[in-house]
């Protein structure tokens, strides 16, 4: 039994120096990840990738550098994020999903950067935009809800199947405070849209998001601009809905008009809402929960996408809540 877990290696030959740097990382330090997940030494060599260590090992390292193909075969640098998370579905058998995962290319920001969910919940949320009419995405900060959602809509806005994109989020600290701001009433609140924008500017440009601002096929505006209109032929993204109260809630899903889709996301545990005052998303998640055409998408601190450090703060402070409702 001893020598069937012997030390041996294997060899991988990468199509070009763009998948081998793409796949090495900065000083190799991709492979120090992946040696140090799985205890295998992996060694590139000009462009032969060598996996050495024990036959265990070796299997392992092997199949998530074979679940990473569609990144560094592509020349896309791989991040912690995309190593756990390609690590988590082999160890928990969903090796064939993740492959599958990692072949949905979304769009290509800017910059050039390949956009794909980058978890397999992601991947569920992205797919449940594409089937219903309304969305709701719950989930902590970093787990790509408002992305993804910008995506999808910038999507169907190239292929036509909307006309115009609407974005909006309460504007929840803005209250008596708003008057002190200077400016207009769009400059004093656009710091609170400022991720919609954000994303706009990675998928579209500056340039193109402020010409199609400007002729109307892109709005973003606080909620309140949204009572009394019927949105038609619109993708709608509702966000950081965890500050809109049931009334306001109830006011902009029934804003939905003929052809027209909306997503929701928020953290239900980041709430600005004044003490006892009940959040509409959670009511919204609850009220509609099994109601046809409306999907509902939870994601975790596991979904995060953002600094690895996120992730374990996200799982920190979630654990600190359960122990307080527990009244520990």
């Amino acid at each position: 039994m001893a020598g069937a877990d012997r030390a041996t290696a294997f060899s991988l030959d990468l199509p070009d120096g763009g998948a081998a740097l793409a796949l090495a990382g900065e000083a190799e330090a991709t492979l120090h990840r992946i040696g140090a997940l799985t205890g295998a030494t992996l060694v590139l060599r000009g462009l032969t990738l060598v996996i050495q260590g024990r036959v265990s090992q070796l299997e392992r390292a092997a199949a998530l550098v074979e679940l990473l193909r569609p990144l560094w075969q592509e020349g896309q640098a791989i991040t912690a994020v995309d190593l756990q998370t390609a690590l988590s579905a082999l160890d928990s058998g969903r090796g064939e999903e993740h492959r599958a995962l990692g072949q949905q290319v979304l769009a290509r920001s800017q910059s050039g950067r390949l956009l794909r969910p980058r978890t397999l919940n992601q991947k569920a949320y992205v797919e449940a935009m594409e089937r219903h009419d309304l969305t709701l995405a719950l989930g902590p900060a970093g787990t790509g809800k408002t992305f993804l959602a910008t995506v999808q809509a910038v999507r169907l806005l190239s292929e036509r199947k909307v006309e115009r994109l609407v974005l909006t989020r309460p504007a929840v600290e803005a209250g008596e405070r708003l008057g002190f701001l200077p400016g207009d009433l769009q400059q004093k609140v656009d710091p609170y849209l400022r991720p919609l924008y954000d994303a706009l500017h990675t998928l579209l440009g500056a340039e193109r998001t402020a010409a199609l601002l400007e002729k109307g096929v892109i709005e973003v505006a606080p909620l309140a601009y949204m009572r009394g209109r019927t949105l038609a032929d619109a993708f709608v993204i509702l966000d950081e809905a965890q500050n809109t109260t049931p009334a306001q809630m109830r006011m902009v899903l029934t804003r939905l008009g003929e052809n027209a889709r909306m997503v929701v996301t928020g953290d239900p545990t980041q709430s600005d809402l004044p003490p006892q005052q009940p959040s509409g998303l959670i009511e919204a998640a609850e009220v509609l929960e099994g109601v046809e055409g409306v999907a509902i998408c939870r994601l975790t601190a596991a979904d995060v996408v953002r600094h690895p450090l996120v992730q374990r703060l996200v799982q920190a402070y979630a654990e600190r809540d359960r122990r307080r409702s527990r009244g520990l």
